[in-house]
């Protein structure tokens, strides 16, 4: 198998180095000898950042669900290819065989033909963590609709925004979803946002929770029936290599989400070829990504790449602390988890509980580690490498985002020597540079600057759905022919990546990442607020927190201020949902302001952050004696 399991260090130099210097002919023979294909390209690459447009594979069909599961039937058809794992711990596991995917996801994709779905429909699903969610956006490839997974803590208002951004025809949803010790009414939910959508033609719901709900007839459905009544055969749907997989959507750091478009054989590559490489993954290994798959780690790492290497791939509907503390390492030890991939929040909460919940179970199949969603502290880091790894499962802190579909910078396992807080090297093909604020590019180690990618990579998203000028404007007009990242980095004395943030006005949250205009435009709806400015400040379990900075209307400032605190992270949590909530709101008599009328954030942010020795020249702001009073009344 060429260049496909890099087993060394200087083994990875040489790849990378072949890569970089013929991405083309790297690409090419990757794609060749791995994947399934009906038609093979005319041409490898066609790219113009400046327009931008990126095409991989053109020419090719295929249909991404044969290289996920029809190939595999013949060798590993028996094998597990999702292990569910219940909410509640005394409900059995499900072992879904390839075999039984494969039926699974036919009849799915029969019920969508029959309910109308056709090939580049689009199909919102807004499901928890249960099998029929993999299945669902199987199903959707498999003839050819775009998939639109909403994130299942997702809000009414947020929920129909999505769908109607992406003009979904069908929604996909459960009776209800098990969270820990609670139940959610996600069709309560779905009907609320459906009051605004007047495409959707029809709902079909899954049983979770078994609960009465309201079925609204001539639109509703119960799955099940369906799904008993379709045939297990399916013919993939054949499709161009650049036709969209799916949609999924982004906080921006300015007005609505983004709608990221990712195409089929490009992303398919990536996620394949980056899975096997960044978790090491052998053919019996069992492999846990806790993500949801409402974000793109789920689609990536859950779904995709693990099935296209015909792995077996653990799905969590539960969270790390139900019953207790211990609910992961029970799992790992349980299922004799050989990679495990979490993100630095959950590893700071379980940290917070103490290494005996960790003890008290058998972890040694474990043989990697992996970190995603934002940079891990040393801290964390330390903790997970020497209470759950035992020194001996090497740590691959993997950055990536959204709209890169897959892994871009990260070490390979036993192969790139760890360094706390730091995602390392660059990932086969990824060319990085960063730069200064003049826009030029900084060359040497030991720097500091703007992350951007200087050459595209098989999985980078294609457009924003809708709206290409956007995505123009917003990935690739900071700095000419580079694609920008959003964040910054520094690079150390031998080349390694450390990322130090986001550099816009988006804030990472548990590793969700949540534009602040769309919170503050949700705060400035309460009738007593005049207006409001959002920060993050640092959090011990959250990474970051959300800091609320609020000027009240006259009206407002009789009013009990815990009551009006709790107010506005109510309409945070029915606009945007429960995890843009405000861990501190302090209300103030006017915001720190430029002559223009621009919030200086920056103040608020070192203001939040306790940092105040050096806040700058104040003086030029046009109400400069406010930022005294916000100091003095800080929480």
């Amino acid at each position: 198998m060429s260049n496909y399991h890099i087993k060394h260090l200087e083994e990875y130099y040489q790849v990378y180095r072949k890569s970089v210097r013929n991405p083309e002919g790297f690409w090419e023979e990757i794609a060749e000898e791995h994947f399934l294909w009906r038609k093979k390209w005319d041409k490898v690459l066609s790219w113009d950042f400046s327009k931008p447009e990126v095409k991989w594979f053109e020419g090719a069909q295929l249909n991404i669900t044969e290289n996920c599961i029809d190939r595999h039937l013949a060798t590993r058809g028996e094998k597990t290819a999702i292990l569910f794992e219940p909410n509640n711990p005394d409900e059995a596991a499900q072992h879904i065989t390839y075999n039984e995917l494969y039926k699974r996801v036919n009849k799915f994709a029969n019920v969508l033909k029959v309910q109308g779905i056709n090939k580049g429909d689009r199909v919102c699903i807004y499901l928890p963590m249960i099998p029929e969610l993999a299945v669902s956006v199987l199903a959707c490839a498999r003839i050819g609709a775009i998939h639109s997974v909403v994130f299942a803590g997702f809000s009414s208002t947020a929920l129909s925004t999505r769908i109607n951004d992406s003009d979904c025809k069908m929604v996909l949803t459960s009776d209800g979803s098990y969270r820990g010790a609670k139940t959610i009414d996600l069709k309560g939910i779905v009907d609320e946002a459906l009051e605004s959508c007047p495409g959707v033609k029809s709902v079909l719901v899954a049983k979770r929770i078994n609960t009465e709900i309201n079925m609204v007839s001539g639109r509703d459905a119960w799955l099940q029936p369906l799904l008993d009544n379709a045939s297990e055969h399916c013919d993939a749907e054949l499709m161009n290599a650049e036709d969209p997989l799916f949609i999924l959507y982004t906080s921006g750091s300015t007005g609505k989400p983004k709608g990221m478009v990712h195409t089929t054989a490009g992303y398919m590559v990536y996620t394949a070829y980056t899975f096997k490489n960044v978790f090491q993954y052998r053919e019996n290994d069992v492999y846990w990504c806790t993500a949801d798959i409402g974000w793109i780690t789920g689609h990536s790492y859950i779904v995709y790449g693990p099935l296209v290497n015909g792995a077996t791939s653990v799905m969590f509907e539960g969270v790390p602390s139900y019953p207790d503390f211990g609910r992961f390492w029970d799992i790992v030890q349980k299922h004799k988890v050989n990679q495990f991939y979490t993100a630095p929040t959950a590893i700071r909460a379980l940290a917070k509980q103490g290494a005996e919940l960790v003890e008290k179970y058998d972890l040694s199949s474990l043989k990697v580690l992996g970190s995603v969603g934002e940079p891990i502290n040393e801290e964390a880091w330390h903790w997970y490498n020497d209470n759950v790894g035992k020194r001996n499962s090497p740590i691959v802190d993997t950055w990536w985002q959204t709209e890169t579909g897959g892994i871009m910078i990260s070490p390979i396992p036993y192969s790139t020597p760890t360094k706390p807080t730091y995602a390392t090297l660059p990932f086969i093909g990824i060319q990085p540079a960063l730069m200064d604020e003049n826009g030029d590019e900084l060359k040497d180690n030991q720097v500091e600057g703007r992350l951007c990618i200087k050459y595209p990579w098989p999985s980078i998203a294609r457009t924003i759905w809708g709206n290409h000028q956007r995505y123009k404007e917003t990935y690739f007009s900071a700095y000419e022919n580079k694609y920008f990242t959003g964040d910054g980095a520094l690079r150390d004395e031998v080349g390694y990546y450390r990322i130090t943030g986001r550099v816009d006005d988006v804030i990472i949250v548990s590793g969700h990442n949540l534009g602040t205009a769309p919170i503050e435009d949700a705060v400035n709806e309460h009738p007593a607020v005049a207006e409001s400015a959002i920060v993050g400040f640092p959090h011990d379990v959250k990474g970051s927190a959300l800091y609320g900075y609020v000027t009240l209307k006259d009206t407002g400032e009789s009013r009990d201020q815990n009551n009006l605190r709790k107010e506005i992270n109510q309409i945070i949590t029915e606009s945007i949902g429960p995890i843009a909530k405000l861990d501190k709101i302090q209300f103030t008599s006017g915001l720190p302001k430029t002559r223009s009328g621009k919030i200086m954030r920056r103040i608020l942010r070192k203001i939040a952050q306790k940092d105040t020795a050096n806040l700058g020249d104040t003086s030029t702001l046009l109400n400069p004696e406010v930022v005294q009073e916000i100091m003095d009344n800080v929480l």
